[in-house]
């Protein structure tokens, strides 16, 4: 029974705790110390690593996800524009400084083959695997499991208070300290998205939405701490 449990939860969790693994690694060498680019900014080489795996553990799991219902698509583009609303106030509105410290690209400045293969790469990243994995991991596997161990027999976008604000809080607390607040509503908003239209791949393109607006924006202003 429990070798059964664990099959139906590997596909949902695998890909998001070899994210988590990515960014443990990258931590790990850089508070290592070192002096060369690789040790110093690990982030150059972990990341596009992160996101083959990352990318290989869906495409083998990926006749095993239920994305739900159809439809949404309107909620999921405003839900998508409204986060991304959440993570720019603070500069925009609020007047908070520059986030320039970062996976910052143009290092690769003088090659311009190697600049333009990590900025594709970061957007891959960005834009497709993180939305994928984190939301079959919050909104597909997490905010249905909170309800019940047997997840799959819990419909996409059920509603527990519980689940829905524990997800959002759990959610949050993956981000930094700075984006608590940005992170924490955002949770809010997606989780209000998979329960008004049941289906996952809405969320899921609401996420890639605010991620592709926030990578235009970081390109545009050069604030790396956004990454």
């Amino acid at each position: 029974m429990e070798s059964k449990s664990s099959s139906r939860i590997a596909p949902y969790v695998v890909p998001f705790v070899v994210f988590m693994g990515g960014l443990a690694l990258a931590g790990a060498v850089r508070s290592a110390g070192g002096s060369s680019l690789l040790l110093s900014r690990p982030e150059f080489w972990v990341y596009p690593l992160q996101t083959l795996l990352c990318g290989a553990a869906l495409v083998i799991f990926w006749k095993r996800y239920d994305f739900g219902g159809r439809g949404g698509w309107i909620a999921a583009v405003t839900a998508g524009v409204l986060a991304l609303a959440l993570w720019l106030s603070p500069q925009l509105v609020f007047g908070s400084p520059p986030r320039t410290g970062g996976f910052d690209p143009t290092v690769f400045s003088d090659s311009p083959p190697l600049y333009w293969l990590t900025v594709v790469a970061r957007f891959a990243r960005l834009v497709v695997v993180v939305p994928l994995v984190e939301e079959i991991f919050w909104r597909g596997f997490l905010m249905r499991y909170l309800i019940r161990e047997d997840f799959e027999s819990v419909a996409l976008g059920t509603y527990q208070p519980l689940s829905f604000f524990g997800v959002a809080g759990l959610f949050m607390l993956v981000h930094s300290m700075p984006d608590w607040p940005a992170a924490f509503l955002t949770g809010l908003i997606y989780n209000g998205l998979a329960v008004k239209t049941k289906n996952l791949a809405a969320c899921v393109a609401a996420h890639a939405i605010t991620n592709l607006g926030l990578g235009l924006y970081i390109m545009a202003t050069r604030q790396w701490g956004f990454w």
